[in-house]
């Protein structure tokens, strides 16, 4: 059997004009790099012109796989088999968990988007200008304390962090300026994944260029002596960090195997972040389709729920209908089935499991939207349990369509794309967000935690409960909620499978993110740094003399 990248390597790719021409989009609006990746100057804004929004989301993640990513590059194949226009809208891998857990992130099989190796690595550098623009921040910060500091910052209130984008638990605390006084101010530092970073999430929530130097400005990096916040705007360098996105913004065009449209731009992780693509790739996605194909990360009690409570507000759309990704193999895993048994068939493990995917499902129905259950099929699935599912699906009134977009492509995932299209003609999606951001800061951390985790209560520790009396001072208590938990569990206990009952949900401390336009509420034992398994992927990669990448999933 092919390996997902061998599978790439013998794909044939259009010239990435030939997409564009596809979606109107002229040679004057692009900006190529290379023969196979664009960026697009964005489009004028033109709501009456936008298509429908199609939301993919999954279960909560476990070892067996979901294929999340694999699911919706099928389903925009599929929509374009059903020739209905459709551009993808996903978001950009980090190199922390390509090099760590994954290996790739850009789909798998024959569900692929194209190519696979620039998108993995490097692509057009977004992810480092991002990178390089949160470092110039540290060091124009450290820089002012050095020269007088003349703001009064003091430097044990810094709570802006370094950045880099591969997982390196060394970094999660530090020390700078160590030596003598030419090397500046010491004081306790650290390190986030970029894609846990504020400028990740302004970028991929801004709206154009002024708007991201706006939210830029915003940023807050710390505190003076006297406790007086301390922005962007205050050091004066959001125009120098414009500066450094002033081409990452723009979104990337390239391609899925089948030719389809797509477009990747951003990539904030869902469990520390909140989880979604750049809004100006969705809106382009929306301008320049009938069918915008979107998805969340991780399970929806993250990424889907950050969707709806974060990004749509920003987007000024809701998605018309939410596809719920799910497989066999996981349910099993949920229901109790050890991890070396997911080949045999247990149709009680399997029922008890589903209680996970109910959970999600009302969850998102709560929300208003029409669900519809794309089952990812593995070879190993039985066709007693496929029909198990089906059925427990319908008693919980959604459609169950099997994919199977790995092994097939957009044939493989045709039903599934019918099954959406029909869905959205004959279910009107009536959005209605989880709370209101007038809520007491306390009350809508309980409110997602109790509706959508399903926990029993919220217990916040000594630095919390000091936050949540500093944060309404400032006036921030009025400002959306960005949960950092676990992806694992619906709790923020990794090892709580299924659905978890009678659990509490721990806050630990909070961090502003004005420029962003959210809160992080850091809960359990979640990093903003993970760190590498002790068999990195990265030990299986490799490049050969003539340039051809191996070991990338």
């Amino acid at each position: 059997m092919l390996s997902d990248i061998e599978i790439a390597q013998q794909s044939k790719l259009a010239p990435i004009e030939q997409i564009a021409e596809k979606i109107g989009v002229t040679q004057d609006s692009m900006e190529l790099y290379g023969k196979y990746k664009a960026k697009i100057s964005l489009p004028e804004d033109s709501k009456a012109s936008w298509g429908k929004l199609i939301l993919v989301t999954s279960i909560n993640p476990t070892p067996a796989g979901e294929g999340k990513t694999t699911v919706s590059i099928g389903l925009a194949d599929g929509l374009n088999k059903l020739h209905k226009n459709p551009v993808l809208a996903l978001r950009e891998p980090s190199l922390g968990p390509v090099m760590g857990l994954k290996g790739g992130a850009t789909g798998g099989g024959y569900s692929q988007v194209l190519p696979m190796e620039d998108i993995n690595l490097h692509f057009t550098g977004d992810i480092h200008a991002i990178t390089t623009a949160n470092n110039a921040l540290s060091a124009l910060i450290d820089n002012h304390i050095h020269q007088g500091n003349e703001l009064g910052i003091d430097p044990q209130q810094v709570i802006w962090k370094r950045s880099m984008d591969l997982n390196d638990r060394e970094l999660r605390h530090t020390v700078v300026g160590l030596g003598n006084k030419a090397q500046g101010v010491p004081r306790q530092d650290g390190f986030d994944i970029t894609v846990a970073s504020e400028i990740m999430a302004v970028l991929c929530l801004a709206s154009d260029l002024a708007d991201l130097k706006r939210r830029l400005a915003r940023i807050v990096i710390g505190y003076t002596y006297q406790n007086d916040v301390v922005t962007v705007h205050d050091l004066q360098v959001e125009g120098a960090l414009t500066l450094l996105l002033k081409d990452a913004v723009k979104p990337n065009l390239v391609q899925t195997m089948e030719q389809t449209p797509a477009f990747i731009h951003g990539g904030p992780f869902a469990n520390i972040a909140h989880g979604c693509n750049s809004v100006v790739a969705t809106k382009t996605a929306l301008r320049l389709g009938d069918y915008a194909v979107t998805e969340a990360g991780f399970g929806a009690d993250l990424g889907a729920e950050k969707f709806l409570d974060i990004k749509v507000p920003n987007l000024e759309k809701a998605p018309d209908a939410v596809v719920m990704v799910a497989t066999v193999r996981a349910l099993k895993l949920h229901g109790g089935q050890v991890s070396d048994q997911l080949t045999s068939e247990n149709l009680t493990a399997l029922e008890k499991g589903f209680a996970n995917l109910k959970k999600h499902i009302q969850n998102m129905k709560n929300y208003g939207m029409p669900v519809i259950v794309a089952i990812n099929e593995f070879d190993s699935d039985q066709e007693n349990e496929l029909s198990l599912l089906e059925e427990l699906c319908r008693k919980e009134g959604v459609t169950a369509v099997r994919s199977s977009a790995w092994s097939k492509g957009g044939i493989g995932a045709q039903e599934l794309a019918s099954t959406v299209v029909d869905t959205i003609a004959e279910k009107k999606a009536n959005y209605e967000a989880l709370y209101q951001n007038q809520l007491p800061l306390e009350d809508k951390i309980k409110k997602v935690a109790q509706k959508i985790y399903g926990a029993r209560d919220v217990v916040f520790e000594k630095r919390a409960k000091k936050q949540l009396k500093d944060f309404k001072e400032f006036g921030w208590d009025q400002l959306p909620i960005c949960i950092a938990k676990t992806q694992y569990s619906l709790s923020d206990d990794a090892n709580l499978l299924g659905v978890p009952t009678g659990f509490d949900l721990h806050v630990r401390e909070m961090t502003p993110k004005l420029g962003a336009g959210f809160l992080v509420v850091l809960t359990g034992n979640v990093l903003t740094m993970p760190g590498l398994p002790k068999k990195p992927a990265a030990l299986d990669m490799d490049v050969d003399a003539k340039g051809n990448v191996r070991g990338l999933f």
